[in-house]
């Protein structure tokens, strides 16, 4: 709960600090990365420092969470609080690191807003940060809890490495020792941590395409230009040993019987086949839709086991959209172009699950809430650091 002193500070400072929280989030960054370079190993993510996806993702989620409180002063944004606890699980992070964020934090907002700042506004903001740290640090204290062990990172060994399409990976990984495995959820995550040429550990989380109760499977696809990706699909061979995350993420496969669409392109599609091959497993008789877009028929990562899921439920069926249809695809199999709702049928009372790039969700959630469906019905997965947030 918002105070009634800090209410009208916020209030009248958020244009202000909404406008700067970008340079103030670069600021906060320089400073705690400059005096704690260890986090980089194994916490923080290179690449997105230097592309600055995770500044803009802080500043998105600080500008949000402050902005929900002036409007509801007595409740605080839990499916956002939820999105980052799970992240933020997966990195095993605790809370006392709390404390070393708000530190840097608060020097950079004294930085930032020195011709504004006040001792009012400050406590003000620092009551924002607490109210949203304390929320998270519940969150994650009961997810923590809710696993099977106490231990949030554990080595599994490769057990299996298969190209999937023109340019992914599929890994199977089985537990290296006899720590408890957690069950996953259809749609869920894991954190791999992979250690670089240079010494350093980075981690990137990977949804499960597949797998059983005591197996992880991901699938990844080469990023060129990025860190990890390039040495998972190079050096790491069957026989290697990772440390994974319990699963984490929560846009995951709802219980009951209402239709489902399952929308994706790209390598967004291993959420959509997680959940395909759970509900196979549970000889689900729900109505699935699944709509899937790709550059070509090549590069579908998970083409054959999506396929043969779908063929697999006697109420599922599949459209295809491809940028460059290929001989082998009949003219009658797939779309050319790009993924459109125009002329789709979303069933009645369906739940739609939106993965891939961040313009095709945005363009999709607009046609699907055009076409009927209820916000509360429309649920997103991100790869990466949330950006959406900050255009929220």
């Amino acid at each position: 709960m918002l105070s009634p002193q800090s209410l009208p500070l916020i209030d009248a400072t958020l244009p202000i600090v909404g406008e700067r929280m970008p340079r103030i989030a670069e600021n906060f960054y320089g400073r705690m990365l400059t005096a704690h370079p260890e986090l980089f190993d194994g916490l923080f993510s290179r690449s997105n420092q230097k592309s600055g996806t995770q500044q803009q993702a802080l500043a998105g989620s600080i500008a949000v969470f402050a902005t929900y409180l002036v409007k509801n002063p007595d409740t605080t944004p839990e499916a956002m609080l939820s999105r980052i606890a799970h992240k933020h699980v997966s990195l095993d992070i605790r809370p006392e690191q709390y404390d070393v964020v708000y530190r840097y934090l608060f020097e950079a907002i004294a930085d930032e807003l020195s011709d504004v700042i006040t001792a009012e506004i400050a406590a003000a903001w620092t009551e924002v940060y607490w109210l949203m740290a304390h929320a998270l640090i519940k969150l994650e204290k009961g997810l923590y809890a809710g696993a099977a062990s106490d231990r949030p990172l554990a080595p599994w060994v490769v057990t299996g490495k298969v190209a999937a399409g023109t340019d992914a990976i599929t890994f199977t990984l089985e537990p290296a020792d006899d720590t408890p495995v957690t069950p996953s959820l259809p749609g869920q995550y894991v954190s791999v941590t992979v250690r670089m040429p240079d010494g350093i550990r980075q981690v990137r989380q990977y949804s499960l395409s597949a797998g059983t109760a005591t197996t992880r499977v991901f699938t990844t696809k080469l990023d060129a230009d990025g860190e990890v990706s390039p040495a998972l699909h190079r050096d790491v061979q069957v026989g290697d040993a990772l440390i994974l995350s319990n699963p984490c993420g929560d846009i995951t496969l709802a219980e009951g019987d209402t239709p489902l669409v399952l929308a994706s392109a790209g390598i967004g599609c291993t959420p959509s086949a997680s959940i395909l091959r759970s509900l196979v497993d549970s000889a689900s008789t729900r109505e699935v839709l699944v709509l899937h877009a790709e550059s070509s028929l090549e590069s579908w990562a998970l083409r054959d086991q999506m396929r043969e899921d779908v063929a697999l439920l006697e109420t599922a069926e599949l459209e295809l959209w491809l940028e460059t249809p290929s001989l082998e695809t009949p003219s009658d199999d797939a779309h050319a172009g790009f993924m459109s709702l125009k002329n789709v049928v979303i069933p009645e009372n369906a739940s739609v699950y939106l993965c891939g790039p961040l313009p095709f969700m945005r363009s999709l959630r607009a046609q699907a809430l055009e076409s009927g469906v209820p916000a509360d019905r429309i649920h997103y997965e991100i790869f990466g650091p949330d950006l959406w947030l900050a255009s929220v």
